[in-house]
């Protein structure tokens, strides 16, 4: 690229700062963030969130980190990677995506792009965050500066398919632009990209990414509402139907996380907005977020059936990161199934060995265990770290504890049920 490339990054979180370090590795980068502490973090070469490697970090030579708004303004591309949570109702939440095209805006130059890679509805960066740019700027969208739009596709704790290594989808606010934010990524995403017609379809594609998964498990969690019923096994269902070349593999569970329990609220907000009520996306996110409730009522009796007193009875919990061998706990569901025990009276211990139990006091008010103790009426595998495959589970629990199995983890004989 011949042009002179200073990059700003707003937001140094599970997305923002692996794109900042790869992009420091050839180009200069400002990696900015509103969190003090997280600043100093980085700059003393370690990131809690583990998406980096402190190699890496090292490996970025021209990242510098900032939370003054001064450091910024000498880029000419801003890449904002806020995040975009939905409300207690289930709506969109722009506060974050705003706040970032207004610190932007305040910076902006003649000639600059903006790329944002936060998950929004198609049509959010036109209709949000563009008005906000030409407010806090004085400039013309299309004529003074412009925009792009890359979803980020990054999948918290997987160490294979890591930023260079997943296909980028890209796109600008007129062609010349969507040139050169696609040139922009080719030069550090290995995987290649894949140029979109416009801002729109490129949010588009994103958010029925998640949507699509979010309704497959959805599928497969009301599978586990029938065979159990039925009185078969889910997991062995699945061994079976998964024999075929064309099943799509997918497993019961909890579904959280900053994406795949959010994004369908996005798109479903502007279906009703241009008069459509979508039903099948709906649906599916009804029976995902009950999963937590049924899985603790399913516990409990299962308690019954061997005689516990549920009230005052001591549970187990192995997990709460929203995902297995990872430290994000962003909207973890397993505090659903903690919440549905407490609604029993039940007294719970919640172990895990991947998250933060400052973070996790602060984001869901609970206190969690050093390490797990023994005889307990029930235990509960919430999450599948690798750490709780060689963990003797059975003798955390009393002789007659009923023991839970929500991810298919451990032998079907260690257990009472398997979701």
């Amino acid at each position: 690229m011949s042009e002179s490339i200073n990059i700003g990054v707003i937001g140094l979180g599970y997305v923002g700062l692996p794109l900042a370090v790869e992009f420091g590795k050839k180009f200069t980068v400002m990696g900015f963030d509103i969190n003090q502490h997280r600043i100093q973090e980085l700059e003393n070469g370690h990131d809690r969130t583990l998406e980096t490697s402190d190699e890496d970090l090292k490996a970025a030579i021209h990242l510098k980190y900032t939370s003054s708004l001064d450091d910024i303004r000498s880029c000419n591309y801003y890449i904002v990677t806020v995040p975009t949570p939905i409300d207690k109702h289930k709506r969109p939440d722009l506060t974050p995506l705003i706040k970032a095209s207004e610190t932007v805006g305040k910076v902006l130059g003649k000639g600059d792009i903006v790329i944002y890679e936060s998950t929004v509805y198609p049509g959010a960066t036109e209709e949000e965050c563009v008005p906000v740019l030409e407010k806090f700027s004085g400039l013309k969208f299309n004529q003074d500066f412009y925009c792009g739009y890359s979803p980020e596709r990054i999948n918290p704790g997987d160490k294979v398919h890591t930023v260079t290594k997943i296909l980028k989808v890209t796109s600008g606010s007129t062609p010349e632009i969507a040139v050169k934010v696609d040139n922009l990524y080719k030069s550090i995403i290995t995987a290649g990209t894949y140029m979109a017609s416009s801002l729109k379809v490129a949010e588009a594609a994103k958010v029925i990414e998640n949507s699509q998964r979010d309704i497959n498990i959805a599928f497969v969690n009301e599978l586990a509402l029938i065979f159990n019923k039925i009185g078969i096994d889910t997991h062995e269902v699945l061994a079976a139907a998964g024999t075929k070349w064309n099943f799509l593999k997918f497993f019961p569970g909890l579904v959280g996380g900053h994406c795949i329990g959010v994004d369908p609220y996005y798109l479903t907000h502007k279906a009703q907005e241009v008069g459509y009520n979508p039903e099948i996306i709906l649906a599916g996110r009804r029976l995902n977020d009950n999963m937590g409730f049924y899985v603790a009522n399913r516990v409990i009796k299962r308690m019954i059936q061997k005689g516990h007193t549920i009230a005052g009875s001591t549970v187990l919990v192995l997990g709460i990161t929203f995902k297995e061998n990872c430290p994000d706990i962003r909207n973890s569901r397993v505090v659903d199934v903690v919440a549905e025990f407490k609604e029993y009276s039940c007294e719970v211990d919640v172990f895990d060995p991947w998250a933060d139990p400052e973070e996790v006091k602060h984001e869901y008010g609970l206190a969690m265990i050093d390490k797990p103790g023994s005889n307990y009426d029930a235990v509960v595998l919430a999450v599948a770290h690798n750490e709780f495959k060689t963990m003797d589970i059975k003798a955390m629990g009393s002789a007659n504890a009923v023991v839970y199995d929500l991810k298919g983890l451990l032998d079907k004989s260690m257990v009472d049920e398997r979701l």
